[in-house]
């Protein structure tokens, strides 16, 4: 069985290929989980640390997909939880309660994220576990330590944050799933994230062997994040996404000193304060600069030297504000004619495969072909 066929038979709803978005703190609430889930993706609340918060959206989202019956009885959505500073303790009844289909631990230890997979298995045997890391030595200690349902990898190219150091998936995923191999653990699902926001990086990604495939930025200009327009504008009206975007700390440090541990920093789109720290300004006078400039600035400041607007690299591929179905349908191949059957050699192929391993590799070539004339639409 391959890693895509595997994950179907938890989130038997999804299509091929699966398209999932990312758990935004604050931007991806249960309208945005709900919508994606209902058009064939995995929809994903991100991260409240406010308890009482994260309750209404998963009760919001339960009487929403209150048609979609899951066998297990899960919700068929997922959660972000940021690890880091967060007893599991605190949330173990939420989980409890609702059952997600998925729960997606990021920002933490492996021993952080041993600590929490243990406590959800307990009260939720049925809630999946993903786990998002940046890098080959965290993908192993984690699979070793955990066992999770699913490793997320998280390039370099992701928005918002992540690893300071790391590399893009294009060769951390294949770098990661050769040393799985390595250490007999490739039955792990590998899910893509960083960079993703139409079908050829949908291709790319699928080639590479992943059974999933998030966008985050792509979903900041859906029409069903929880975002002001400005924020949006900014992201349709970024261009040239490696130079528009950068990594720092300063997105954080600007607000005060920052929780965040020194492994992680930022991407954003590029601002007055990141120019000022590029220059060489010492911190404490770009946080005075920053301030001065919200006090005078009123309405003419643009949003991004107001605040952080977080996004990837390809965020100059973004170009419309779209609702959430019209995103993960364009790579669905239901909605594309069939394309499956234009490929019957490899039909053929698959159906008569003894496990050389050649069968899952025509599956990914046949998902990245979808993706291909996905993205011509």
């Amino acid at each position: 069985m391959s890693h895509i066929q595997h994950i179907k038979q938890y989130l038997p709803w999804a299509q091929t290929p699966l398209i999932i978005n990312a758990p935004m703190s604050g931007a991806a609430t249960s309208k945005l989980a709900v919508a994606v889930t209902r058009a064939g993706g995995l929809g994903h609340i991100g991260f409240l640390d406010d308890k009482k918060m994260l309750n209404m959206e998963l009760e919001k989202a339960k009487r929403q997909l209150g048609d979609m019956a899951v066998s297990n009885g899960t919700l068929p959505v997922g959660v972000g939880v940021i690890v880091f500073g967060s007893p599991v303790s605190h949330w173990l009844s939420l989980f409890a309660a609702y059952k997600p289909a998925v729960v997606w631990l990021s920002f933490g230890t492996s021993r952080e994220f041993q600590g929490w997979t243990e406590g959800i298995r307990g009260v939720s045997p049925d809630t999946k576990i993903w786990v998002q890391v940046g890098s080959v030595a965290a993908a192993l200690d984690t699979a070793r330590v955990c066992q999770p349902d699913a490793l997320v990898l998280q390039g370099n190219d992701a928005g918002g944050h992540g690893h300071a150091s790391g590399a893009s998936i294009i060769s951390l995923l294949p770098e990661v799933s050769d040393v799985l191999r390595e250490h007999r653990m490739s039955l792990i699902p590998l899910i893509a994230a960083g960079g993703i926001v139409e079908g050829r990086g949908v291709a790319a990604a699928i080639m590479l062997g992943a059974a999933g495939v998030v966008m985050g930025t792509r979903f900041l200009a859906a029409e069903e994040t929880s975002l002001p327009p400005e924020y949006r504008e900014a992201i349709i009206n970024a261009v040239d996404g490696g130079v528009s975007t950068v990594r720092s700390r300063v997105f954080d440090e600007i607000w005060g000193p920052s929780p965040w541990p020194e492994l992680y920093d930022g991407r954003c789109l590029r601002n007055a304060s990141y120019d000022d720290v590029a220059a060489g300004i010492p911190m404490q006078e770009v946080v005075r600069r920053f301030y001065l400039r919200l006090r005078n600035g009123q309405e003419e400041l643009d949003i991004k030297d107001s605040g952080s607007v977080w996004a990837g690299t390809g965020v100059g591929l973004v170009k419309k504000i779209e609702d959430a179905a019209s995103i993960v349908n364009r790579y669905d191949w239901r909605q594309l004619g069939g394309w499956r059957m234009a490929l019957p050699s490899m039909h053929m192929f698959k159906k008569h495969d003894t496990g050389s391993g050649y069968g899952h590799l025509l599956e990914c070539m046949e998902y990245t072909a979808v993706a291909l004339v996905a993205c011509c639409f």
